[in-house]
């Protein structure tokens, strides 16, 4: 099987994303979020990612591994400065795509895995098209392919709720940044 970089924003947006993945490819999640920008959130995300993946592994006898990238939202901040004021899914979001996508395509090619990918898709507040055009700039910059799917299609995001109460996983109601909580 193809060794995986799956970039993970939640568990809860992982969890139908995984399970569609998991017999086509040897998984490990890559858990980046620089734009959860309180710290306390950021932990409590990264729990639930932790508790799924142990869950799931348990459940169908995988070896699904967790990567948490560097968490620094002071560099979010930088990236974001001027754009404060964007609406959800304007420019702020376009930038932290890039960041997020772009360490997970670097990442991926320094450490040897055949393709990546991210759940970003999964929810209906994303925009597909533009966050499968900037993994497809990574892509061509790296030198290893991205997995273009609309994980949402296909009951994917109703699915990934559906899990998320089986494995009673906590569900924020925001992106993440101080920005998405208004």
């Amino acid at each position: 099987m193809k060794k995986m970089l799956l970039h993970s924003c939640c568990g809860p947006c992982s969890t139908s994303v995984i399970e569609r993945l998991a017999p086509d490819y040897d998984i490990t999640v890559f858990f980046y979020n620089p734009c959860i920008t309180n710290r306390a959130e950021y932990e409590k995300r990264k729990e639930n990612q932790l508790k799924f993946i142990s869950e799931f592994n348990e459940e169908h006898g995988l070896k699904i591994d967790f990567i948490e990238g560097k968490y620094d939202s002071n560099e979010y901040f930088k990236r974001v400065e001027g754009l404060e004021k964007e609406p959800e899914g304007g420019r702020r979001c376009t930038v932290c795509f890039h960041q997020r996508l772009e360490e997970t395509a670097r990442y991926a090619a320094e450490m040897g895995f055949d393709i990546f990918t991210t759940t970003l898709t999964v929810s209906p507040h994303k925009n597909y098209t533009l966050i499968a055009g900037i993994g497809k700039e990574y892509e061509e910059k790296y030198g290893l392919p991205f997995f273009d799917l609309d994980f949402k299609k296909k009951a994917g995001f109703q699915r990934s709720i559906e899990l998320s109460k089986e494995h009673e996983l906590y569900r924020q109601n925001y992106c993440g940044c101080v920005y998405s909580i208004y």
